[in-house]
């Protein structure tokens, strides 16, 4: 009965156009911290002066992105402050690569279905995981997977795990990635090109990709609300539980999980 109750406010919920709106200016939001986050440890980080300047200026764009979200009136113009600043952080990443093995894993912006490049091709299995994490924690909580605010409706499509998954994107799947290239556990030889173009992980490298996800989600990192830490896995779970509060009523505004 109450997951029953719970999609019903969901169903009225989604054609709240207000409602919509806060809630996808809350998970952009969320998003575009994070990101800029990983910018800005980037630059903090970088021996070289040209990446400090592009991945500060990089960031910058991403603070002009936020303070340009509230004011927002529909969901196709917080579609279009997310695209556009999008293309802004993916131009950057690769500046976050090593510069001796940043020639094998350029990138010309986010490419899909499929992938075009060995960076894209990480980022892809990377999200697939994040995606399916998202998606379990939505049906656990007794919401429907399928409908969402921000994520328009299709079939078979998982909106709203869509929705969930935008603020950990950068946290989960890009910073890892990072982390297994820099490192040399992921390397070139690792990705190849199929006829068409298409790239992909070979199976050797998948399986240390899943590994690396499994390590990364134990982890811990304080969670602002809560204030005590929590492992990186569990927080889809938690922000699904927030979401399904501020769906029902019980929460004022849907808050989205923010790197300190």
């Amino acid at each position: 009965m109450e997951t029953f109750l719970l999609r019903q406010a969901q169903y009225r919920k989604a054609a709240d156009e207000q409602f919509a709106l806060a809630i996808a200016q809350a998970v952009i939001a969320g998003k575009l911290r994070n990101c800029r986050q990983v910018l800005l440890r980037g630059a903090r980080e970088a021996s070289d002066e040209d990446d400090q300047r592009e991945l500060s200026s990089a960031a910058k764009s991403m603070a002009i992105a936020i303070r340009n979200l509230p004011g927002t009136d529909t969901l196709d113009s917080v579609r279009g402050i997310e695209g556009d600043a999008a293309k802004v952080y993916f131009s950057a990443l690769p500046y976050l690569v090593r510069r001796d093995i940043r020639t094998f894993f350029t990138m010309n912006g986010r490419s899909r279905r499929p992938p075009r490049d060995r960076f894209n091709a990480l980022l892809s299995f990377l999200y697939s995981m994040v995606m399916n994490d998202c998606r379990s924690a939505i049906e656990s909580v007794g919401l429907d997977p399928q409908l969402g605010f921000l994520h328009s409706v299709r079939p078979g499509r998982a909106a709203l795990a869509l929705d969930l998954m935008e603020e950990f994107r950068s946290i989960l799947a890009d910073r890892l990635a990072l982390t297994l290239i820099n490192r040399g556990q992921i390397t070139e030889q690792d990705l190849r090109e199929r006829e068409g173009g298409a790239v992909y992980l070979q199976d050797d490298a998948r399986k240390i990709v899943v590994i690396a996800y499994q390590e990364r989600k134990q982890e811990e990192i304080t969670h602002p609300l809560l204030d005590s830490k929590v492992p990186f896995g569990l927080l889809p779970q938690l922000q699904a539980r927030f979401l399904s509060r501020t769906i029902r009523g019980d929460m004022d505004d849907y808050i989205p999980f923010v790197v300190r």
